[in-house]
């Protein structure tokens, strides 16, 4: 049982189906794609809602079996999902800010990429900067949840 390779996928958590996307990594490890759907799913059932997209760190081995680590959902998803928008914008801009998320968002995303495998040495405000930088390069911006008020009076 000798190690062949790493595979990352980024997969819908709980919902997992053997198909084109996860076929293609995996069909020429000769890996059960029906099996690792199984196993994944069971395993992301209890850690994300439905349909969350999670990264997976897939270790493959020459007997045809199998290794995974489920990571966090992309930052850009928790951003979006925290500012309650569907999708991003064409062109990003911080001058005009398509969404707004508080501090304690930040703090919360921040948590919740601190346990991913290769951050969790990393202090926790490192992280929330990482993800404030995120939220700017996608026109979201971080600001007290007073001023939301203030600013639906302006417009």
């Amino acid at each position: 049982m000798s190690f062949l390779r790493h595979v990352k996928l980024r997969v819908p958590s709980g919902s997992a189906r053997p198909g084109p996307a996860i076929g293609q990594a995996l069909g020429p490890l000769g890996i059960n794609m029906a099996e690792f759907c199984k196993q994944f799913n069971e395993k992301t059932e209890t850690m994300y809602e439905k349909g969350v997209p999670v990264g997976v760190k897939l270790s493959a081995f020459s007997d045809r079996t199998f290794k995974f680590d489920v990571r966090s959902p992309p930052t850009s998803f928790l951003i979006l999902k925290a500012a309650g928008m569907e999708k991003g914008p064409q062109q990003p801009s911080i001058d005009r800010p398509s969404g707004y998320i508080t501090p304690e968002a930040v703090y919360e995303i921040a948590k919740i990429k601190h346990r991913d495998e290769m951050r969790w040495h990393l202090p926790l405000e490192g992280v929330a900067r990482s993800v404030v930088g995120t939220a700017r390069s996608m026109g979201v911006v971080v600001r007290e949840a007073e001023d939301d008020a203030n600013s639906e009076e302006i417009k």
